[in-house]
């Protein structure tokens, strides 16, 4: 039993340091925001306006530091697979530990954390990459 799981944790753990490795994207240079025209309703949306211009500047990036959009598709693609994969452990682990009565729950449990960590960073790249497209 021990064998088989190390066998099966072994390609997850490679996978997971493959997605780990991946080069990611920097923050934008913030550029300041002008407080003058806060107290009004046309400052209120220059100023949102400046804020969304912020995170929509791609064209402000480095071109060493800029990220093609197929590349994007690539790992986010990559996440998405490593991330079924993980589920699909995690859902295997918990049969197991219902139906057959193995002892598994630590092992449950570090995957169900792992699924839920790697859940929560695609979708915050893919919203931060592709908002609002």
């Amino acid at each position: 039993m021990i064998e088989r799981l190390r066998m099966l944790l072994l390609p997850v753990f490679m996978l997971l340091c493959v997605v780990c490795v991946l080069p990611g994207q920097g923050a934008l240079a913030a550029s300041p925001v002008s407080s003058g025209a806060a107290g009004s309703v046309s400052g209120s949306m220059q100023s949102s306006e400046a804020v969304m211009q912020q995170f929509a500047g791609d064209d402000e990036v480095a071109p060493e530091r800029r990220i093609e959009t197929k590349r994007k598709h690539q790992i986010l693609f990559i996440m998405g697979i490593s991330l079924l994969v993980l589920l699909f452990v995690t859902g295997t682990l918990g049969i197991a530990m219902v139906a057959f009565d193995k002892d598994v729950f630590v092992p449950h449990m570090i995957f169900a954390g792992l699924s839920l960590t790697l859940a929560a960073a695609h979708a915050a790249t893919s919203i931060a990459w592709f908002w609002p497209y």
